[in-house]
């Protein structure tokens, strides 16, 4: 005959591993995506001789819940650009809900990361703006977290769009991915960490 009590106790052990195993076996959902809540674009003026001056202005974008997942980031429109002047343009990133600094970050991981610069202000017929990356990973990939943006002499419009994108995990090596105006950035592979539209407006 059966011991009731030493039934109840081993169905009761069978319940809690089978509970167990159930858990370890569930799929854990983790992304390599960074979360950014702050953008900041410096732009610093060039002289003649292509040395920095002592003229720069930033423009920030913000949302607290990240910008790629927030529905109201708060973006400054781009309005201090001279017609004709080159500026070396410096962009850093934060994630305030970690109190991370994302740019570093991607320094570290500059290998898997990119950015680009898209929207009218750099691409299409009525584009003013040009880019030029000035930093680049250990294999000597483009990465865009400094650059230098020139502003054409006769903008012919009184506004664009600076779109931002930057992308990781992508294929470095494919045909037009060291484009800095490569529209087709998907093509290359990989995710978007951030994309996003500063307006840009002239005085």
């Amino acid at each position: 005959m059966i011991n009731k009590n030493n039934f109840l106790t081993s169905l009761m052990i069978l319940l809690a591993f089978s509970v167990i195993s159930c858990s370890s076996d569930d799929p854990e959902f983790e992304t390599d995506q960074e979360l950014i809540t702050d953008v900041t674009l410096l732009f610093t003026e060039m002289d003649v001789n292509n040395n920095m001056t002592q003229n720069s202005f930033s423009v920030t974008a913000t949302d607290p819940e990240g910008i790629e997942l927030g529905t109201t980031p708060t973006i400054q429109t781009i309005t201090q650009l001279v017609p004709g002047k080159r500026y070396r343009l410096d962009i850093s990133l934060y994630n305030s809900i970690e109190n991370e600094d994302i740019t570093e970050e991607i320094l570290e991981d500059a290998d898997d990361h990119q950015f680009y610069f898209l929207g009218s202000a750099f691409v299409g017929p009525d584009s003013f703006l040009t880019y030029a990356y000035a930093d680049q990973d250990e294999d000597g990939k483009p990465l865009g977290l400094a650059g230098f943006v020139t502003v054409s002499a006769t903008p012919g419009t009184n506004n664009g769009q600076f779109r931002l994108v930057l992308r990781h995990d992508l294929d470095k090596n494919h045909p037009g991915a060291n484009n800095p105006n490569y529209a087709e950035f998907i093509n290359a592979g990989g995710e978007t960490d951030l994309d996003i539209i500063f307006p840009v407006s002239f005085n």
